[in-house]
């Protein structure tokens, strides 16, 4: 009786199991790590931005502006080169209490494990894949642009901003130069499953290896406040 009752129970319990896999399929991850671009369609994200334009010539020889931006994946589209990519939209508002303005329409693909964003018909290189440290690629590879390589730094950390945890991130380190009279920086960080969550780009005339005496350039820091779907 004993072992009637115990092989009952064991083929109850393999029926469960079974009907639990079948109902409840296990997902698979997006091959090559694709989805660190985020273009799942209807993704968008928020996020702050502060510009600074330096000119020392100029009335304001700094002159500082903040405001939002969102970007937004739309349907899909033929891109300049005939491909079958997604919209970009980017939209603007001064402050959280005004209204979107949508400011550009882009398109962007993952094609060759190349993923591309065409910026005001330009075609930018924005990541490779799959993602690791020995990755090296010129960003510019289709656009008119001189050369800028970009590699991978800080692959697969956490990471916190205003509040918000990702738990995979990676930094695409574009450029760094500093000398006499020039201070370059520039890097985009990425996170599984959403996309672009911050972007650090300077490109100042300085002096004397001083960063803090800027004679001219541009600044911009963006960083994620909000993201879905």
């Amino acid at each position: 009786m004993m072992k009637n009752s115990i092989l009952v129970c064991l083929l109850a319990f393999l029926f469960a199991l079974y009907s639990c896999k079948k109902d409840t399929p296990i997902p698979l991850p997006l091959p090559l790590n694709q989805h660190y671009f985020g273009l799942d369609a209807e993704r968008y994200i928020v996020y702050n931005v502060l510009e600074i334009n330096h000119d020392e010539n100029a009335v304001i020889k700094h002159d500082t502006i903040s405001y939002q931006l969102k970007t937004f994946i739309g349907d899909t589209v033929v891109d300049n080169e005939g491909r079958i990519a997604r919209k970009f939209y980017r939209s603007k508002r001064p402050d959280i209490f005004s209204p979107w303005v949508i400011t550009d329409l882009w398109t962007a693909i993952i094609e060759n494990n190349k993923a591309e964003l065409v910026e005001e018909n330009q075609r930018m290189v924005k990541l490779v894949f799959p993602i690791s440290s020995s990755k090296l690629w010129n960003i510019n590879q289709f656009n008119s642009f001189e050369q800028a390589d970009a590699y991978y730094d800080f692959i697969f950390s956490g990471k916190t901003i205003n509040g918000l945890f990702f738990d995979s991130t990676v930094r695409v380190e574009q450029e760094k130069e500093r000398n006499l009279i020039a201070y370059k920086r520039k890097f985009e960080e990425y996170a599984a499953n959403v996309g672009m969550i911050r972007k650090v780009y300077k490109d100042l005339t300085i002096m004397n290896f001083d960063t803090l005496n800027v004679k001219s350039g541009k600044e911009i820091f963006m960083d994620i406040v909000e993201y879905g779907n």
